[in-house]
């Protein structure tokens, strides 16, 4: 399953039609007919540990000179690589603006200024309104792992207000896409790696369990050794400083999404004076460690779930899924997954659909509220004995288009996981949690419990137990939270405003569903935000959208 800092949300908007291509689905039914959680992560204990960057880092003022006034070569955007998800390069905008694309160099060690560079790979929309132009609006969509390259273009049109006042600039951070992006295993053992059981029950598997897991971090090791150390969320943000100096902006304007705001924390904690107008939303706790954040997943995707199944029973004779309350569908549910747990069922080709990617095509389908309808018809489906549904959720969510190419999502998302948290579980530590997972959801607690063995055998160590972004001095971050947000539950955005310091966070609530609040379309948020980042007016502290 994601992690708290994930944006599927952007996969499931792109590929939708793709993905129900893919899963060669129709409006009909038939008759009765992340989380990649513990299936996307990393191993054991045991391993040798390579430090991660020094905390003793130049700051981009004492970098060198070529690289605080290196000169960005702006040209048309080719297409997304394979690592950033494929596709055709970006359709021009209203008014046919055309997207740009450009490399910033910055420091693979910033340690080590004068050392190695990479390149991070940047896009932009130039503002409508040159004359009232405020600077640049830099994105993050989240993940870790999610390319801003293809996330930006995807959700233009959300954000075509703000274009008039701002270039609308992202970026590939450093592991992702075409910025040194970190290569793990290749497109057939991605396959095999998560299909395989997430939530082992038996010593047998167990053992299958643990060594999957050891031999994806064993293989990232191996393809992308000379980056793990440095994709953490501390050098990210040091290259957002420097991205602000070359872009020419005096300060940081910033909309961060999912673990978009766990950035922008970190950011704000680094350069308080540097922060613009800057906005937070799916808000990541940033004072919760990886146990603490995977249960209240557990907790937030449960929740999701009870919502959909509400739906479905107001719905009565409509809705597709068996049960006259939450709780019988929800047995159905489980009831479906113990099945498709002891004999996978017809997936996508000669693909079958196993527990783990049903687990996590049900979690997929929860991003989004506009994507429920396909969550009922996939688990009838399944009901059937057809998975084609669900295997092509799991694989929005895995980063794996229908021609069976991954992006390098979930390698980059564990790569900055594991380069960000300390905590390291045995196998041991980790059983002994699993009855808490299990009671805060029955459905994805025992997966997610699972996960917290996803950095055991990782060749790099972390960083810290929950990142520091305290921000005495910044300017006001507005920080919106989603009451039914599934992936960064609603109590993050409180923390973060209560972590950030007074006069900092500014609390937004939305009443709604899904992961996140301004592409809901909701009028109240879009007002609130627009009317910050475009005219400075601060929403009243406590502002709630219904």
């Amino acid at each position: 399953m994601p992690t708290s800092s994930a944006r599927r949300g952007t996969a499931l908007a792109v590929t939708a039609a793709a993905l129900l291509a893919a899963a060669g689905c129709s409006d009909s039914t038939g008759s009765g007919s992340g989380t990649t959680g513990a299936s996307g992560q990393t191993g054991t204990t045991g391993a040798p540990v390579r430090a991660n960057s020094p905390a003793a880092a130049a700051r981009p003022s004492e970098l060198p000179g070529n690289l605080v006034s290196q000169r960005l070569g702006w040209k048309a955007c080719p297409a997304p690589s394979a690592s950033e998800g494929g596709g055709p390069s970006p359709s021009p905008l209203p008014g046919g603006t055309q997207w740009e694309c450009a490399t910033m160099k910055v420091p693979l060690d910033y340690a080590k200024p004068r050392g190695d560079t990479i390149e991070l790979a940047l896009i932009r929309a130039k503002a409508r309104d040159t004359k009232r132009r405020i600077g640049s609006l830099i994105f993050n969509f989240g993940g870790p792992g999610g390319s801003g390259i293809t996330g930006l273009p995807a959700f233009a049109s959300d954000y075509e207000k703000l274009r008039a006042r701002y270039d609308l600039v992202s970026f590939d951070p450093r592991g992702v896409g075409r910025s040194a992006g970190i290569h793990c295993e290749n497109d057939r053992q991605l396959d095999a790696y998560f299909a395989q059981d997430g939530s082992p029950a038996t010593p047998a598997a167990e053992k299958t369990f643990v060594k999957g897991l050891a031999d994806f971090a064993a293989a990232c090791e191996k393809n992308s050794g000379k980056v793990l150390p440095y994709v953490g969320t501390t050098n990210a943000a040091r290259d957002m400083e420097l991205m602000r100096q070359v872009l020419g902006d005096k300060k940081m304007h910033y909309f961060g999404i999912s673990y978009g705001t766990e950035l922008g924390g970190v950011y704000a904690h680094l350069y308080p004076k540097s922060v613009g107008r800057a906005v937070f939303d799916a808000v990541v706790d940033p004072t919760q460690d990886s146990e603490q954040g995977s249960l209240g997943q557990a907790k937030g995707f449960q929740l999701a779930l009870t919502n959909f199944e509400k739906d479905c029973v107001a719905r009565a004779g409509s809705c597709k899924l068996p049960g006259t309350t939450p709780k019988e569908i929800e047995s159905f549910i489980i009831k479906l997954l113990d099945r498709i747990g002891k004999q996978p069922i017809a997936g996508i080709g000669d693909r079958r659909l196993t527990r783990t990617q049903a687990t996590n095509g049900i979690a997929q389908a929860l991003y989004s509220k506009e994507f429920w309808p396909y969550l009922e018809q996939g688990l009838d489906e399944a009901d059937g004995g057809s998975g084609a549904l669900l295997l092509a959720l799991s694989d929005s969510m895995n980063g794996r288009d229908q021609y069976g190419k991954y992006s390098n999502i979930q390698a980059a998302n564990a790569a900055v996981n594991c380069a960000d948290s300390k905590e390291r579980y045995t196998l041991a530590q980790t059983k002994a949690k699993l009855p808490e997972f299990r009671a805060a959801s029955p459905v994805f607690g025992n997966f997610l419990g699972w996960g917290l063995m996803s950095c055991s055998k990782w060749p790099v160590a972390g960083e810290w137990t929950h990142p520091d972004v305290h921000a005495p001095g910044a300017a006001p971050i507005v920080v919106i939270g989603n009451t039914g947000d599934p992936a960064t539950p609603y109590a993050g955005a409180r923390a973060m405003v209560n972590a950030l310091g007074k006069g900092v966070g500014v609390e937004v609530t939305y009443h709604g569903q899904g992961h996140g609040s301004y592409d809901s379309g909701d009028p109240c948020v879009q007002s609130a935000v627009n009317d910050y980042l475009l005219n400075g007016k601060v929403p009243a502290a406590g502002t709630v959208c219904d």
